[in-house]
């Protein structure tokens, strides 16, 4: 089994679509650990609906092209995702594979660690929540050094949120 963590953001309907994919992750892989779900202001885009985002950890026995395209894009699919050229789209849900046991990746589909974690808060900051002594492998930064530095006041805390996630997705985790 491998360690993976995954970044989960949505800001169409994101308290039902972080939901749904979150218990749907959970149905085909053991979900460990939610970090505290944040509302953030999308990025670039300041007329944009803000995000629900946070990151999970799960165990995976599945190789990460595999997981990312079997398991992540089938979530997005059913909860109504659509790409465009758009990268900064609205989304129902966004599933991306950021952190994969001690592995790097650098494909055409897939980069891993993900590169974002060094200037991304919302991932940075969840990350760290919930493996606070992790070093980006590749890179030899320690998140608790990253995390640091991207503090940010524009991140909102969404307590109890977090806490129904969690009660809905860590109740079948041992």
């Amino acid at each position: 089994m491998t360690q993976a963590f995954v970044a989960v953001g949505s800001n169409i309907d994101p308290e039902k679509h972080l939901l749904e994919a979150l218990c749907l992750l959970a149905r085909s892989h053991r979900v460990t650990g939610v970090s505290t779900v944040y509302r953030t202001e999308p990025e670039g885009r300041p007329h944009d609906p803000p995000y629900l985002n946070c990151v999970v950890r799960l165990d995976t026995d599945m190789e990460p092209e595999s997981f990312k395209l079997k398991v992540l894009r089938r979530i997005e699919d059913d909860l109504g995702r659509e790409r465009t050229s758009d990268r900064s789209e609205n989304r129902t849900i966004d599933l991306d594979l950021i952190i994969f046991g001690s592995m790097t990746v650098n494909s055409a589909t897939l980069t891993i660690p993900d590169p974002d974690i060094s200037n991304r808060p919302y991932l940075a900051l969840p990350l760290y929540e919930l493996a606070n002594a992790l070093v980006l492998p590749g890179s030899g930064k320690k998140i608790a050094d990253i995390a640091v530095s991207l503090r940010s006041c524009s991140m909102e805390p969404m307590s109890d949120y977090t806490e129904l996630v969690r009660s809905e997705v860590l109740k079948d985790a041992t």
